[in-house]
Formats: C-alpha cells, sequence, structure tokens
C-alpha cells in the first residue's frame, strides 16, 4: 500500500509540476503583447489573426514566444526534478518531451520563420530540461 501510494504522489508531483509550467508559458505569452506591442493593425489573439500578421512581425515580435517555452519548460522540469524521488532524470525529461510536443504542434499550426522554428524545438526544451537537472542538484542537498 505505501508503495502505490508513493507513486500516485509522484505521479501527481508530475502533475502538477505540467500544470505549472504551462502557466507561466501562458503567463509570459499574455504579457508579451503589453512589452513588446504587436504590428499596427493586427489581431494576434486568434490563430487566423496571427497567421496573417506573421509577414508583419520582426525577430523581436518571437522573444516571448521563445522565452516563454523556455521558461515554462524549465520550471516545470526543475520542480519534477527536485521534487520527484524516483527516475527525476527521466521525468525532467520526459516534460520536455511533453512541452516539446506541444512546440511542434504549434509549429505545425501556426507557420514561423525556419531560424524561430528551429531556435524553439531545438533550444527551448530538451536543453531546459538539462538545465534544471544541472540546478536542482544543489537544490536537492539543501532540502
Amino acid at each position: 500500500m505505501k508503495k502505490v501510494f508513493f507513486l500516485l504522489k509522484q505521479a501527481a508531483i508530475f502533475c502538477i509540476s505540467i500544470f505549472i509550467g504551462g502557466a507561466v508559458n501562458m503567463s509570459l505569452i499574455r504579457i508579451s503583447g503589453k512589452i513588446i506591442p504587436p504590428p499596427p493593425g493586427s489581431n494576434l489573439q486568434t490563430t487566423e489573426g496571427l497567421v496573417k500578421a506573421m509577414h508583419l512581425m520582426g525577430p523581436e515580435h518571437f522573444l516571448f514566444p521563445f522565452l516563454a517555452h523556455a521558461f515554462g519548460t524549465f520550471v516545470a522540469a526543475i520542480l519534477v526534478s527536485k521534487y520527484c524521488n524516483l527516475w527525476s532524470n527521466t521525468a525532467a525529461y520526459s516534460v520536455a518531451g511533453l512541452f516539446f510536443i506541444g512546440g511542434l504542434m504549434m509549429v505545425l499550426m501556426l507557420p514561423s520563420p525556419l531560424w524561430f522554428t528551429l531556435m524553439d524545438l531545438l533550444l527551448a526544451y530538451f536543453p531546459m530540461a538539462f538545465l534544471a537537472l544541472k540546478f536542482s542538484k544543489p537544490l536537492k542537498n539543501k532540502v
């Protein structure tokens, strides 16, 4: 019975970490338009509006989506690697894999410049899990 409770606790930590990472991701996406204004006359609230405005966007408009993807993944991976006692490396890379699938789906639904697609898919997910594992080791020793 203890083992079942332990596994349920680990699964709950995994799910909560993904939820918190997703909330960080969406928070950064939501504030991005207030910090870097969208191109004049564009509606970035819908997928259709994003597709229509894509050719008007400069590199600065892609900064916050990348930061949101990277930091959301990092937060979720550091939480899961710190609090999941069982397979923390596997859990951190699994979180990165789930966020990567979400990023890949976004790239397929919303065409973006090739440089952003490559940077996002290659740097925002698995490298962030790697960094989270490196940063979580000192945190584990302090707890």
